[in-house]
């Protein structure tokens, strides 16, 4: 089986679309959604510096943006599954035939205006807390009152919450670990998120959504979710829960993926499922970022696509 994932905040890159814009309709497909997301997509992907595109209410619709967008040029009759980490469940959404890209893009909008308002609300953050022991780390992130927001596997559990709790948890750190202050505005997928949980819910309602056409995976449990209601729901409920990606990778090992191709701005999942998914096992991934990737990874949906 071969699965295409969907990046999430955090993997954006100064201009990373401007290569795209070679592409007949790129320009025009971006101009159509930044009416939708209520930003500039194509400013944001091609003349934005790293701190204008790292403000969530304008990253969440690019990167979902800039996922469909380089989608459209892949054969996703041989693609099996999809799955996204945090707002990139969103574009995996469009693609397994859930939501309409027009739906997922606006969805993004108004997820990431809703989260950057709440993230004013109080002051709070998140840090990566990489290696150590997990139950270990679970253990201290909590004792400082903190939230385990990502939970991503390869060694890597990311703390969210109060500010004085994270510097309380990198004063006294688990043993065996190291700790990088993440550079986000706020505590997301925690209970901190809850007023832009509730607006996202409101604008979800109005959406009819279909079953997925192929496996699509949540990040609430690494599930593969049959429903597209039900889809649309844990989308929601993920503004303020912790993103298990850890058990999504689990799920892709159990499935029997061989072949993983990362959605631009790629590397991030990538890198995670080549620490994670190990041994004879292994995927062979590709990471899409430019339309000269695309030979590639048409090539391998050409030899390992297929549904099971």
């Amino acid at each position: 089986m071969l699965a295409v994932l969907s990046p999430g905040q955090g993997s954006q890159k100064p201009g990373f679309l401007t290569p795209w814009l070679d592409l007949t309709g790129t320009e025009a497909r971006l101009r159509e959604w930044s009416a939708l997301a209520g930003v500039d997509l194509l400013h944001l992907g091609t003349a934005a510096d790293a701190d204008e595109i790292k403000d969530t209410a304008r990253t969440q619709p690019l990167l979902v943006a800039a996922a469909l967008l380089a989608a459209e040029h892949l054969p996703l009759d041989g693609v099996g599954l999809t799955a996204g980490h945090s707002v990139g469940e969103l574009g995996a959404a469009a693609l397994a035939g859930v939501l309409s890209a027009d739906a997922a893009i606006t969805l993004a909008g108004v997820r990431g205006r809703e989260m950057a308002a709440a993230c004013a609300l109080e002051p709070t953050g998140m840090a990566a807390v990489l290696g150590g022991d997990a139950d270990e780390v679970i253990a201290a992130i909590e004792a400082n009152g903190l939230y385990p927001a990502n939970r991503n596997g390869a060694g890597q559990i990311v703390a969210a919450g109060a500010l004085d709790g994270l510097d309380k948890l990198a004063a006294a750190p688990p043993a065996r670990t190291r700790i990088i202050r993440l550079q986000v505005a706020g505590a997301f997928h925690t209970p901190y998120m809850a007023p832009a949980e509730t607006a996202l819910a409101v604008e979800a309602a109005a959406i009819t959504p279909a079953d997925p056409a192929r496996t699509l995976l949540s990040n609430l449990d690494g599930t593969a979710v049959d429903n597209g209601a039900a889809m649309v729901q844990r989308l929601v409920r993920q503004v303020t829960a912790p993103v298990r990606w850890d058990l999504c990778m689990r799920t892709l090992a159990d499935l029997g993926v061989t072949g993983v191709i990362e959605l631009p701005p790629a590397g991030t999942l990538a890198g995670l499922v080549k620490r994670e998914l190990k041994g004879d096992g292994a995927p062979e991934i590709v990471t899409l970022n430019t339309p000269d990737d695309l030979p590639a990874a048409r090539d391998l949906i050409a030899r390992i696509g297929g549904r099971s």
